[in-house]
Order: structure tokens, then sequence, then C-alpha cells
């Protein structure tokens, strides 16, 4: 940070921080992003299309959103007071990290706990916000280290856990005995449950908080085929998302995402369920090709993509995918055992056997 301007002023975190960019160029496919693959009808593209035609473009969107919450809560299953939305589930996080945000005791800030790996932008937005950030890595299988993070919880109980299960980038849903464990020794500490990823799984979380008052899930259209209306939502209790709706900017959900995204859970539906249905035939598909390859091995998934270890370096697939046109995500840069695992999204039939052709050729 030396020499930026105004640098007595910035947040003493950015230096530690880098800008999400994801890497640009074009590439005959792109793996690397956890979107759905392109699978929306032509019928359900007009339909989308013939509902923003009637638009009023001159006014304010609906501050509170009120059909669009509806309709979410109809899909997940909940009342409408119980679902806060944003512009997409990053926004969602800001919105707790800026509401859950008073010390305890006499602490030197607000803690949040998470995992590591898991999705950086609970680490980053807590960061920025000058906030204390305890990652607990998983454990050799990708699982909740539980007695970890209850030594965390008894040294220093954090006023948020966040837990994304599927877990991205591992993929794998966290074992469910120790989530339930995790949110009875942590009564006092909101536990978010990120569901991101969830429509891909067998079983969701929501019993959880229906039996405990100290858990939200944290939900996505993003992942479902539907990553270009930022639409994210959290399912708190009632009392939970009226106070965190105080910290919600205004109009922060624009006009066409809230008819689009009210249009794809109720109208499209289906379309949703194909899209879903089609990802996860593909990624059993996948898994089984790869644990072909000699060096590699695959973690069972829950998402829509795949976790892969290679006994050669990481980036070294990654280049090699790369110079062929094919990108996916890797993770070599942060060393240690991530320095041998690949982030695989999955994608149509065709980009996903022109993945398996180019990394043969490599391993």
């Amino acid at each position: 940070m030396p020499g930026t301007p105004f640098e007595d002023l910035l947040c003493p975190a950015l230096s530690e921080l880098s800008s999400y960019t994801p890497v640009a160029g074009d590439y005959a496919v792109r793996l690397d992003a956890n979107e759905a693959p392109e699978l929306l009808s032509t019928a359900a593209k007009t339909r989308l299309a013939q509902a923003c035609s009637g638009l009023a473009w001159e006014r304010y969107p609906d501050a509170t959103a009120r059909v669009l919450r509806q309709a979410l809560a109809r899909y997940s299953g909940v009342s409408p007071e119980e679902i806060l939305v944003g512009d997409g589930s990053d926004e969602i996080i800001t919105m707790l990290l800026s509401a859950f945000s008073q010390p305890r005791d006499r602490a030197d800030g607000a803690l949040i706990m998470t995992t590591t790996p898991t999705f950086v932008m609970y680490r980053m937005s807590a960061k920025v916000r000058g906030q204390r950030v305890l990652e607990v890595p998983l454990d050799s299988a990708w699982d909740l280290a539980f007695e970890s993070m209850l030594r965390g919880i008894e040294l220093s109980p954090p006023n948020l856990i966040f837990i994304a299960t599927p877990n991205n980038p591992t993929g794998n849903l966290v074992n469910r005995e120790r989530l339930e464990r995790l949110i009875e020794a942590a009564p006092r500490t909101l536990v978010v449950i990120d569901e991101a990823y969830i429509p891909y799984a067998d079983r969701d979380q929501l019993d959880l908080y229906r039996r405990y008052e100290n858990v939200a899930v944290m939900r996505t259209l993003s992942k479902i085929g539907f990553a270009a209306l930022r639409v994210g939502w959290l399912i708190a209790r009632p009392a939970l998302t009226a106070e965190l709706d105080k910290v919600r900017l205004p109009y922060n959900m624009n006009t066409p995402s809230q008819v689009l995204g009210a249009l794809a859970v109720n109208e499209l539906e289906p379309e949703i369920r194909r899209i879903v249905q089609y990802v996860v035939a593909e990624r059993e598909r996948v898994a089984c090709a790869l644990a072909l390859l000699p060096g590699i091995t695959v973690t069972p998934s829950a998402a829509n993509f795949l976790w892969l270890r290679s006994e050669r370096p990481a980036q070294t697939l990654f280049e090699g995918l790369q110079a062929r046109g094919v990108l996916v995500r890797s993770f070599h840069q942060r060393g240690g055992r991530l320095a041998h695992q690949l982030r695989v999204t999955i994608g149509t039939r065709a980009e996903n056997d022109r993945f398996l052709t180019c990394l043969r050729e490599l391993t």
C-alpha cells in the first residue's frame, strides 16, 4: 500500500487483500466459475424477454421486493417475512457483517468464524470491515474439524459462523452430526448455512433452521441458470430479517432482477429442475471418467463442480488446459495441500468431453 493516495485513511486490511477478478480472455470452454451450462430452452428465453418488455424503466424498483420475496418464500417453503433478498449472496454476507458488528465484551472488534478452504467472500468482506476472522482448516476429508472449531468457540465466541454446505471449492456436504453439534455449541452465535449449491445435493439443512433459533440459511439463483440476475436470499426469523433490513441499501434489487427472479422460480421452475438433473448426470459421468485417469482422485460432490486432486502439480495441469482453450480453477498459489487441487465446473456434455480429452493428454 505504500505510495497509495490517502494511504493513511484506507482500511489497513486492503494491503493484504486482492480484488476479485476472474481470469480474462477467450476460451472455448470455461469451467471455472461454477455457473450452470447454457441449457435454458428457447421458450424460456422468449418468456424472460417478454417479461422485460413492459417494465417501467424510468421508475425505481420496488424497494421491498415484495413479489420476489413472495416467490422465493414459496420456492423455499417459508413465509415472505423470513426472506431477505440481496444482490447475490455477496450482498447478504455484507448485510450480516454490517449488522453483527458489535464486539463481544472487551474484544478488539467483532469476530467471525469459517472454514478453509471455503468461499473467499466471508473472509474478504469481514476484513474490509475491520473484523477479525478465524479460519479453521477442514480435516483431511475436507469436512468440518469440529474439535478445532469448538476450541475456537470456547476461546472467543464469534458473532457469526459461516458454513458452506455443499462447500466451495470442495463440493461436499459437511457431516450432518458435526454441523448440528456446532450449532448447539454456539447458542449465542448466528450460524449461517450457505446453501448456494443445494439444488444439486440430495438433502438440505432447512430443518436445522426450523429447529434452532441461531441458524439462518443463504441461497441463490446464480448456480442454477440465472447468474446474470444476481438474486440471493437469506432465510431467517422475521425479527432478524427486520433488523437486517435496516442495513440494506435502498433499491438494492433492480427491477429486471426482481421480475425475472420471480418468474424463474414460478413459471420456469421446470427449467430449473431440468438443468439440475442434466448437471447431476454429467457430474457423475465426468467423475467416473476422471477416476480412470492415473494420478487423479475426485472428492464425492454434491455441487455443480468437481474437486480433484492430481499427483502432478495443479499449476501444470491448469496451464496445460489453459493452453488448450479450457479454463478451470486452480488453487496452487495458496500452496500446501491445495497445490495439487483443481476445481472443475460441470458444463455441457460437449464441454465436459473437451475437458476430459485435454486432461488425458496431460496425465
